[in-house]
């Protein structure tokens, strides 16, 4: 079954930055090997990404709950059709690569999922909360517990009894079992669902990636007056443009995290020593170093820092972001230039809403567009029934109407040439008999809405299935349920049209 997807731009222009020079300087640490996955093509590209000529394009994401919300996919299947432009382009090797943020601790982000069920509802399934004094473990430390298996049955129970459901359900409890962590199922259901594309996944949690990455944190901490002050500075200047600052730059803080008493904590600085912002804990520089040699799992950079270390690490050409992160990525400007490293180049990611075909019959037999779904419930509803109202009705109640304003403008004429102060007791009269008629049309238009049910139950089908929660479906729903339906099929189609998108992006690389 062809699936339609509408491309919806996350920004004006078809524009994606081109890097200043492909060639960085940047080689790939042999060391890091073992913090890349990848299955079928992705474990062959990660063969092709270590040889000398290879480059990158990468996107990445915190974990999330059977993958997060449809835009993790929308990612990730960006930055595979980027990679293949490129590499079309340029003759050279470049890999799609997708960094797994596992040191992210919001678990309240990471812990739902949300799914339209055979009722035509979304459903929200979501794994325990953490206590309100817990640690902020990072995700990659978050192991799964028994309550996973239960979602999943539920998740089961919502989603329709098709040929695919039991090749779905196989390929999510490979990933998300008790005893793993939120991170590696994550990953490992990303790298097993687009290998064939040739995605490979990257861990910077895994320990090899902190041995290569924790230099860059002692030089941004070594730095750390300096990043505070210039940051300070940038944000200021952003202000000035009038663009947004959606990391706040609060003076004293650093970039880099560290793994305390209260779980991931923030570094601020305190005269030559640093301390953590929740637990209190005082660091020297020296201490700090000495835990980047020893154990440096414990470190982890912030978003600001985070796109300037992969840089450093990783051949990147070029950065699919999304909304937040290209909103956030000019604040980086002198991370980069402090630090000594080349920017790679970023852009939007390939953004789109599905109609599937129930919707699409829904929307042609009433004559809607997917956006006229946006408004208030029961609006569209109520526009829809009023035309369906018997024009004389419609025409009582607008000969009233006008009627009334008529009258009673030459009654207010008339009382005020009695008395100046009966003008608002008549107006208020007026807007009394107003109100009245809004009563009698919005009785007509209920009984109607009754005779109606077919009509209100495949508009909210619709808006359901295109805005579930009144927001857009890709930062809601899940992929589990179009694998259900539709099968590997969903991917595929998803695939080509993102391929296509990838043709409109201008310029193309520099050689």
């Amino acid at each position: 079954m062809t699936l339609e997807f509408q491309t919806t731009p996350l920004q004006a222009g078809n524009g994606f930055e081109s890097p200043d020079t492909l060639d960085r300087g940047i080689a790939l640490d042999p060391a890091l090997r073992p913090a890349f996955a990848g299955e079928g093509r992705g474990a062959e590209n990660i063969d092709r990404l270590f040889d000398d000529d290879a480059l990158c394009v990468t996107s990445g994401q915190q974990p999330g709950l059977f993958t997060g919300p449809l835009f993790t996919l929308y990612k990730a299947l960006s930055a595979v059709a980027l990679a293949r432009e490129y590499e079309a382009a340029l003759g050279r090797s470049v890999v799609p690569v997708f960094w797994v943020a596992g040191d992210d601790h919001d678990f309240a982000e990471a812990n739902h999922v949300t799914l339209l069920s055979t009722s035509n509802e979304p459903e929200r399934l979501e794994l325990p909360a953490r206590a309100a004094d817990a640690p902020s473990t990072p995700l990659y430390r978050e192991t799964l517990g028994s309550d996973i298996d239960d979602l999943i049955e539920r998740a089961t129970a919502l989603l329709p009894d098709t040929e695919f459901r039991a090749d779905a359900m196989a390929w999510l409890t490979r990933h998300y079992h008790a005893g793993n962590d939120m991170a590696t199922a994550f990953g490992d259901a990303l790298a097993d669902l687009l290998g064939s594309a040739g995605l490979v996944v990257f861990r910077p949690t895994h320990a090899a990636a902190k041995a290569v990455s924790a230099p860059w944190m002692i030089k941004a901490l070594e730095a750390g007056t300096m990043l505070d002050e210039r940051l300070r500075a940038r944000a200021g200047e952003l202000e000035a443009a009038g663009h947004a600052v959606p990391v706040p730059t609060q003076a004293g803080n650093t970039l880099v995290m560290v793994d305390a008493a209260m779980g991931r904590d923030r570094l601020t600085i305190d005269g030559a020593d640093f301390v953590t912002r929740r637990s209190g804990e005082r660091w020297t520089l020296a201490s700090l170093q000495e835990l980047a040699a020893v154990d440096p799992e414990r470190l982890s950079a912030n978003v600001l820092l985070r796109p300037v270390i992969e840089a450093a690490i990783l051949p990147t050409m070029a950065y699919v972001a999304g909304p937040g992160e290209l909103a956030y990525f000019p604040q980086t400007a002198p991370v980069f230039k402090t630090l000594g490293v080349t920017p790679q180049a970023f852009g939007p990611r390939w953004s789109a809403r599905i109609i599937e075909p129930r919707v699409r019959k829904t929307l042609d037999r009433y004559g809607l567009t997917p956006e006229d779904l946006t408004g208030p419930e029961g609006q569209i509803e109520a526009q829809l029934v009023r035309d369906a109202m018997p024009s004389d009705a419609t025409g009582a109640l607008d000969r009233l109407r006008k009627a009334v304003d008529r009258e009673f403008t030459t009654l207010v004429a008339g009382g005020k040439h009695i008395d100046q102060t009966l003008e608002k007791p008549i107006q208020h009269i007026r807007n009394q008999m107003n109100s009245g008629l809004d009563n009698v049309e919005k009785k007509l238009i209920s009984r109607l809405k009754q005779q109606n049910e077919v009509l209100v139950r495949q508009l909210a089908n619709a808006r359901h299935a295109v805005f579930p929660t009144g927001r857009p479906q890709e930062r809601v729903f899940n992929l589990l349920q179009y694998l259900v339906k539709y099968g590997p099929h969903f991917v595929e189609q998803a695939q080509t049209h993102c391929d296509a998108w990838a043709k409109t992006l201008e310029p193309l690389p520099r050689s």
